[in-house]
């Protein structure tokens, strides 16, 4: 590969990733009130509606299971969203949904992503050990490191891929799910023609009902949280912002305080350490 090609793939991830960055300065201040709504099962609603979909079967972080929930007020609209794929010949992968608080935190110091982000900042920067401050901005972006913006956390999020259902083989969007590099932004110029587009008629099966994509991940998509009415022009205060949930009740509490760091600067410094460590063994 040219050193060329190398510096504008640099180029535009640092590019992405600082428009990511004030992205989500703006989410911040951005109003929320919290509806109260609860939550419903993404299984037993694409069961109950004769929809086939898949779901992710791998833990999210340690030994945490993926919780495929999401507000009810939602999972209509994904469920006839995996109705249409399904006419289309495709079936909706479920990756993730709802997070709480522990497996948020958790996501942020997993290792594989923890170590991929540094990496990337050590490619970023010319291959020197960046600050700790350009690890914590960048996985403020990358892994949703504040409540606020951490839209799983709202119950208002889902992570997908897509299948065919005649042979199995996935619908291919330049990368599988979890890629972290140039090629993640929705519109990265680094993946192929047909699988941008690929990105793009995927992406307007599920605008059409509501759920706008993450422009810095091609598999993100979200609906009624302060990012979504941003990134949709929508003035008016989400309904949707990052709660506690009771699986029993189906209650919902709203976060105490939504904009302070699940992991602050000091976590981001000791995995940094921790990183290196295990880049050597």
């Amino acid at each position: 590969m040219t050193t060329s090609h190398d510096a504008a793939r640099r180029a535009f991830w640092a590019e992405q990733m600082e428009l990511g960055y004030e992205l989500i300065g703006r989410v911040l201040p951005f109003e929320v009130t919290e509806c109260g709504e609860g939550f419903a099962s993404i299984p037993d609603a694409a069961a109950a509606a004769n929809v086939e979909m898949l779901f992710s079967d791998s833990k999210i972080a340690g030994e945490l299971e993926r919780v495929f929930y999401i507000r009810e007020g939602l999972v209509q609209d994904l469920v006839t969203i995996g109705r249409e794929m399904n006419n289309r010949g495709w079936i909706l992968k479920i990756e993730d949904g709802y997070r709480s608080m522990e497996m948020q935190s958790q996501l942020v110091r997993k290792p594989e992503l923890f170590d991929a982000i540094l990496r990337k900042c050590i490619w970023e920067n010319g291959g020197d050990l960046p600050a700790a401050e350009m690890v914590f901005r960048r996985a403020i972006v990358l892994i949703a490191n504040i409540p606020k913006i951490g839209t799983h956390m709202s119950g208002s999020a889902v992570d997908i891929s897509v299948f065919r259902r005649d042979d199995g083989s996935e619908v291919w969007r330049g990368n599988s799910y979890l890629e972290m590099s140039e090629r993640t932004p929705m519109r990265s110029p680094f993946v192929d023609a047909s699988d941008l587009q690929n990105r793009l008629d995927i992406t307007a099966m599920m605008e059409e009902y509501g759920f706008i994509h993450f422009p810095y991940e091609f598999w993100h998509y979200n609906q009624g949280d302060a990012m979504a009415h941003l990134l949709s022009g929508q003035p008016s205060p989400a309904r949707y912002g990052p709660v506690h949930w009771d699986r029993v009740t189906n209650e919902v509490t709203p976060y105490d305080d939504p904009l302070s760091p699940l992991n602050p600067m000091e976590v981001i410094e000791r995995e940094i350490d921790a990183a290196r460590t295990r880049a050597t063994q």
